[in-house]
């Protein structure tokens, strides 16, 4: 199966199904000597893991991480770390009846046209349950950006027509709801509107918005490989993103260049932008203010109403989605969004280590000796 490896230098390879025996990822490019714990990943996965609310599916998972190799009392080695999480709570009886038929809004009936068959238990490869390598691979990532002074935040910002109230903005109430909201009083009415929604048998859509912090000027590769570029592509990996913007985004095409431009300005001695409508990019590198994106999570398509679709034998019926599901989607993905966008920041980042000659006849002109 090809697509399952992400990046160039810091490279990660993700594996498993749903309701095999365990899901994880190989990341090769780590550098060594960094303090590595399970417990460092385990903090990610945890805000991932389902089972933690009314609004997530009520599979039980620990989601209990194990480092295989890579790591040698308690640092990276420079070798491949390889992570595994095993599946503990597999109830594939849920799924045996759409082996037949084609879910609307799952990727059944595509993945037949491509492999001629596929594991329809819980969604096998195109499950929600992928997450968990990215998520693991994303945390070493995250931990060596921190390092580095660079940090990473994501929350939901909208779930269906609530949106949050930047007036009220508060990252430290977002592990006070549900529904990782930094605004106690939009998260009340989105999960009053979730409510409504799982009363209708129905589900709800909802956008993640991310600001990255402490990247400097510079990280980036013309022409393919932009940090916009790679961050849209990567963000669009995650199943059910259906939409990404940077910046001011979309609304950039209503507006006239003297508002979008942002003007440059000195402070201490170093320029800097005196507005972001660009998002924290510019020609698709980094220009050292915050980079500021979104995307957009489709409504979870495993309902229970009754749906319109066709079987294998091409006979059209009505099917209601039976099994464990979340209601919406956004909430879980806040810290998946997080770790795609500490992937691609790093890749990039190491890939840009060669950009200039000077910088590289300076790391090679202390010789490379062990350690002390």
């Amino acid at each position: 199966m090809a697509g399952s490896t992400l990046g160039t230098v810091f490279s990660v390879s993700t594996w498993g199904e749903s309701h095999g025996k365990g899901v994880g990822v190989v990341i090769d490019g780590c550098p060594a000597g960094l303090p590595l714990t399970e417990q460092d990943i385990q903090i990610y996965l945890n805000r991932r893991k389902p089972g933690q609310s009314r609004f997530t599916t009520p599979r039980k998972e620990d989601d209990t991480v194990e480092i295989l190799s890579g790591v040698f009392e308690g640092r990276t080695t420079g070798t491949p770390i390889s992570l595994m999480v095993r599946n503990t709570s597999q109830r594939s009886k849920d799924y045996s009846e759409i082996a037949s038929y084609y879910r609307p809004g799952h990727a059944d009936y595509t993945y037949d046209c491509k492999y001629g068959f596929r594991d329809y238990t819980g969604g096998g490869r195109s499950s929600g349950r992928e997450t968990i390598g990215r998520v693991a691979a994303g945390a070493v990532a995250a931990k060596i950006l921190q390092e580095m002074g660079i940090t990473i935040t994501a929350y939901t910002k909208s779930i269906g027509p609530v949106e949050i109230d930047y007036n009220r903005f508060d990252l430290s109430q977002m592990e006070q709801n549900a529904v990782n909201m930094p605004d106690p009083l939009a998260a009340e009415l989105a999960m009053a509107h979730l409510d409504v929604c799982r009363a209708k048998e129905d589900s709800c859509g909802g956008v993640v918005e991310c600001i990255i912090k402490g990247v400097p000027a510079g990280v980036g590769e013309p022409c393919f490989d932009k940090l916009s570029a790679n961050l849209a592509k990567t963000v669009f990996s995650i199943g059910a993103v259906k939409g990404f913007e940077l910046g001011d985004g979309f609304d950039v095409a209503k507006m006239h260049g003297s508002a979008n431009n942002d003007p440059f300005g000195m402070e201490d001695g170093h320029v800097k932008k005196l507005s972001n409508h660009s998002g924290g990019t510019l020609g698709g590198i980094s220009d050292g203010s915050d980079i500021l994106f979104r995307a957009a999570f489709k409504p979870t398509p495993s309902i229970s109403q009754e749906q319109h679709t066709v079987n294998k034998s091409g006979e059209e019926i009505t099917v209601s989605v039976k099994g464990r599901h979340d209601p919406i989607i956004a909430p879980r993905a806040v810290v998946v969004v997080e770790c795609m966008a500490a992937l691609t920041v790093l890749d990039l980042m190491m890939v840009g280590m060669t950009s200039r000659l000077d910088r590289m006849k300076e790391f090679w002109a202390k010789p490379m000796m062990p350690e002390k």
